[in-house]
């Protein structure tokens, strides 16, 4: 059972390496389709009055244990991750947007974007139990969690269909909102919650047996996900269930214009926003979909073997390890089940400092708990991003304080419509940060 562990911080070196996506640009002042992604309200900003955006890719690795130069190592991954007493977390966030396109008209903007998502995650799994599936110590170790461990995977594509309306303009002051709808086309699932687990565990030269344990487990699959969580290829399938979902957006505008010496606007002194989103769910639907909740119960003298999991490549293969133990009683089952979107406030400040210099603030924060079997997750965030901005270049140094891994600081530039950054390329390479991530990308205004 190793396997799933040590899979996922494989899946996220090979993905490239947060979960803020598109760091720095997010708030430029050349206002585009990546502003709208945040705040459908920006669309009655459009720089130019047609927006067309051809390739965005943004990949995000963090966790809470290992740094950036003991992972391109790879050398002792697993005893690291599952070091000290504070619960092992890795987070993998991957967003391709697709071909876009928007348009400003008069007071009104609109926009229709594609997108395409693949997350990953370990959330809070418990160090001693860790240990033990890694075969990584010998002797007995106590697990009392009261929390929900999970390992958890989803990928799924959108369709969005955005609005924005400017309401209210005079010489000072602007005022804009907006609104997206989202079609939801889920790709695959898979997720095995683990919640309130009590036992004792041992390690007798190799052989690793479960006592005295009790839980709540949810295991639910759909796709290729259920059939090899290894193979990456898997994680390709992103339109596959076809349209099963609706997800809702909306966001509000404010800017402060700065008026030049001859009373002319020239641009905003403040520009800010505040956004909810992601607000949605999706139904995943396939031959293999399948929702379980199980009473997992281990008493007496009675024992696991874990050693049972080596070599598990799928979630199926580790339910049919623990329903032919005997130690699962299933609680309720469902063919199809929903999925919760990864709903969050955003809010975000730009502010003219002098000439070309700019300074943006920016915070992420999620609305649900990551500990629920239904939900896709997310981290909180906040940055701050210092910028030197001219109409067709652009520099910036995105600093971040985030959930999962701390302090990031990283580096981005524009240049005409090709833009490319990263929100921890400083800190990886200082070689201490346990975040990594890049983002890329190409658009132009017409």
């Amino acid at each position: 059972m190793n396997k799933i562990f040590y899979t996922i911080i494989l899946l996220a070196s090979f993905f490239g390496m947060a979960q803020e996506h598109f760091s720095g640009i997010n708030t430029s002042k050349r206002v585009g389709i990546l502003n709208a992604n945040i705040n459908p309200a920006e669309l009655s900003n459009l720089s130019n009055k047609y927006e067309v955006s051809v390739f965005n890719f943004s990949t995000n690795v963090s966790n809470n244990k290992i740094t950036f130069s003991e992972l391109i190592n790879g050398n002792n991954i697993e005893d690291k991750f599952f070091s000290g007493t504070e619960p092992a977390n890795i987070r993998l966030d991957v967003l391709i947007n697709g071909p876009s396109f928007a348009i400003k008209y008069n007071k009104w903007g609109f926009g229709i974007f594609s997108s395409a998502n693949v997350k990953t995650n370990a959330i809070d799994v418990d160090v001693n139990l860790g240990n033990a599936l890694t075969n990584s110590f010998v002797g007995t170790a106590t697990i009392n969690s009261n929390y929900n461990q999970r390992l958890n995977a989803a990928t799924w594509g959108e369709i969005g269909l955005a609005a924005s309306r400017n309401i209210f303009d005079t010489d000072k002051h602007r005022f804009n909102l907006g609104a997206t709808f989202k079609f939801l086309f889920p790709g695959s699932y898979m997720n095995l919650g683990v919640s309130n687990l009590q036992g004792n565990i041992t390690n007798t030269f190799g052989n690793v047996n479960l006592t005295n344990a009790t839980a709540n487990v949810n295991i639910s699959y759909s796709g290729t996900l259920a059939e090899n969580y290894t193979d990456s290829s898997n994680y390709s399938k992103l339109f596959a269930g076809g349209l099963n979902g609706f997800g809702a957006e909306i966001g509000f505008n404010y800017q402060l214009k700065e008026t030049k010496t001859d009373n002319t606007t020239n641009g905003y002194k403040l520009n800010a926003g505040l956004s909810f989103r992601n607000v949605g769910t999706m139904t995943f639907k396939s031959q293999n979909n399948v929702s379980t909740n199980y009473n997992f119960e281990i008493q007496g003298f009675e024992a696991l073997n874990l050693n049972q999991f080596d070599g598990s490549e799928s979630i199926t293969d580790i339910e049919n390890v623990l329903v032919s133990s005997g130690y699962l009683t299933v609680e309720n089952s469902s063919k199809d089940f929903k999925i919760k979107l990864p709903a969050v406030i955003n809010t975000y400040v730009d502010y003219h400092i002098y000439n070309k210099w700019y300074v943006s603030a920016y915070t992420q924060q999620k609305l649900s708990d990551d500990s629920e079997n239904d939900f896709t997750t997310i981290q909180n965030v906040i940055t701050i991003t210092p910028r030197f901005s001219g109409k067709n270049y652009e520099f910036y140094i995105p600093l971040s304080q985030n959930e999962v891994s701390d302090f990031t600081t990283g580096f981005g530039f524009r240049l005409g419509g090709f833009f490319m950054g990263s929100s921890s390329i400083v800190t990886a390479v200082m070689n201490n940060s346990t975040q990594a991530d890049i983002y890329l990308g190409f658009r132009f205004g017409i």
